[in-house]
């Protein structure tokens, strides 16, 4: 707690049972309606009477809250935007790949384009070809797909060979291209008067693509700000420790997201302490606040790391209210709400300002849990036997707004092993670029596969799809591999006969084959589909770090060899 929380033993309430003095409602605060584009005012649901709390949104079995002990709701706020999809992005969409093409639009490929072709030029000389958004596209198509079939760790090799890769990556382009375009792709110049600034590599591209953002998509009433981690280990100026994260080291993102869907409204790089060496002062307080930027009328739920009693007033400055877990560390906190002994447990204390509410409660004997509040006014606690604080109740279902996009963008991740801590940017880039497309497309088409769980597995294989048709429609030679060039045909050809399916790719049926051919065919696809798919598991003689993935086995023990470990016949060397 900052200084400035002065509180007095009468303003403290040890048992949420405690009878509440009737107050007067407060009224609505009275704002201008805007005639902007999705500048509209926009009551939330939880505030529409004096009488209901902040659980309208909650299930039947969700906690209540008893009638003598109301929610203490703040006065509503009028939010000057309609929340969801945004009037810009609504009439740009037009398929899965224009909803994706509004984050990376045409000035940030270009600038990507002209700086990939400057390094190729400089590394490879004459041999290098110039690229253009085709390529791009394509390239940035593969690495969507490679995470698409969760295969951001497997070896390159791997993906393009013949056994145990895919026939949509040899479509594509050949290993020797993508090799040379991934080595190459450049976001900035080599300025060496730019060393000075630490994100230079990718800071234009970077901030371009975060501008963008919030053009495309309005949060909802509640809005989470929390911190994340790309795992990176190698040699990075910035690279951040958190023990608390799966990664552990890589580099730090303070995001700020829509607490229901999870869209990436602001995000902001952390590049560590500034040239003199000095730590940041309130640096939680500076965070939120220019997170917060542009948003009024909403409602933040951040952890113990940036919660402060400043932080709340400047918040209500800005028509902003502020839900958050508080430290026990922090200054000037009102030793009542500290004191242990005699608490018994699934009690609550509450301590009231003007503004401000803090709640202590006691889940177990010696624990309690301290949350701060501008929102709420009164002691709301819930009729479950946990008899948790309202206030306790609304964090619970508000903090996971960034962690749930860190899970969802991590199960199908486009990266992939880089020593370069600015193409981890530029991955994480791509997916977040793909989520939060996902978002608006689902906003447009909510009927789209809505009664299918892998909605959005779905949405990336088309989008690769998508992607990558443009090059691979324009190749002049087809690969060597039969499935990869018969995909390659059909994609060119669309008006060639229908194709036989198969594990690797379309196998298109010959319209000169003959009909003993075409028997034999069709009784192929016909066995092929009765017996079942081989699977692909990592070969058992490498090391498990190389991660080689393959579906042969060998024929005597049955261990999974990769093509290197296994012999004509599918023996593996202690067989033979």
């Amino acid at each position: 707690m900052e200084p400035g929380f002065t509180v007095s033993l009468d303003d403290v309430y040890t048992e949420y049972e405690v009878e509440l003095e009737d107050t007067q409602p407060q009224s609505d605060i009275d704002e201008p309606v805007s005639e902007e584009e999705d500048e509209v005012e926009y009551q939330p649901e939880d505030s529409d009477s004096d009488t209901d709390t902040d659980t309208s949104d909650q299930s039947d079995d969700e906690a209540t809250v008893p009638p003598d002990v109301q929610g203490g709701a703040a006065p509503a706020n009028v939010i000057k935007m309609t929340p969801g999809i945004t009037r810009f992005a609504m009439t740009r969409v037009s398929d899965i790949k224009s909803c994706f093409d509004l984050f990376l639009p045409w000035s940030i490929k270009k600038i990507i384009i002209d700086m990939t072709n400057l390094e190729g030029k400089r590394v490879h000389k004459d041999t290098w070809h110039d690229i253009d958004v085709a390529h791009l596209d394509a390239y940035i198509g593969i690495v969507l797909l490679a995470g698409v079939y969760r295969s951001s760790n497997e070896a390159t090799e791997s993906l393009w060979d013949a056994s145990t890769g895919r026939n949509i990556f040899r479509a594509t382009m050949s290993l020797h291209s993508f090799r040379n375009l991934t080595t190459a792709i450049r976001f900035d110049k080599r300025d060496v008067s730019a060393r000075s600034d630490k994100l230079a590599p990718i800071r234009n591209v970077w901030e371009k693509w975060v501008q963008r953002l919030p053009l495309m998509f309005n949060p909802g009433p509640e809005v989470t700000v929390d911190e994340r981690l790309l795992p990176f280990r190698g040699k990075c100026p910035f690279r951040q420790y958190m023990p608390s994260k799966p990664g552990k080291y890589g580099i730090k993102i303070w995001a700020a997201c829509d607490a229901r869907t999870s869209y990436a409204w602001n995000l902001q790089i952390y590049t560590g302490k500034d040239a003199s060496g000095i730590p940041e002062k309130k640096q939680g307080k500076r965070i939120v606040l220019d997170m917060a930027t542009g948003l009024q009328g909403h409602n933040i739920t951040c952890d113990n790391f940036f919660t402060s009693y400043e932080l709340g007033q400047e918040l209500l400055r800005r028509k902003l209210t502020m839900v958050g877990t508080v430290r026990k560390t922090k200054p000037d906190l009102p030793a009542e709400m500290l004191e242990m002994n005699d608490r018994d447990p699934l009690s609550s204390k509450f301590v009231f300002t003007d503004t401000t509410t803090l709640v202590s409660y006691c889940p177990r004997k010696g624990r309690n849990v301290m949350l701060m509040s501008t929102r709420h006014k009164d002691a709301a606690v819930s009729s479950e036997k946990d008899k948790k604080p309202i206030i306790i109740l609304d964090y619970n279902k508000n903090k996971g707004g960034v962690d749930t996009l860190d899970k969802l963008t991590g199960t199908y991740t486009c990266q992939r092993m880089t020593r370069r801590w600015s193409m981890v940017v530029f991955y994480n880039i791509l997916d977040v670029s793909a989520y939060n497309a996902l978002v608006l497309w689902t906003h447009i088409h909510q009927e789209w596969n809505a009664n299918k769980k892998n909605k959005r597995r779905l949405f990336l294989e088309e989008l690769g799809g998508s992607l990558v048709k443009a090059h691979i429609e324009r190749r002049e030679y087809t690969p060597r591999d039969p499935g990869a060039a018969a995909l390659v045909r059909q994609i060119q050809n669309p008006q060639s006969p229908p194709s036989t399916p198969t594990r690797r790719g379309l196998v298109p049926a010959s319209p000169t084959a003959s009909p003993s051919s075409k028997s034999t065919t069709a009784a192929a696809a016909t066995t092929s589909k009765k017996l079942p798919e081989p699977k692909r598991k990592r070969c058992q003689v490498c090391p498990s770090s190389t991660d080689r993935k393959s579906s042969k086995v060998c024929f005597k023990c049955k261990r999974y060899l990769c093509h290197e470990h296994i012999r004509s016949i599918h023996y593996c060397d202690d067989c033979t």
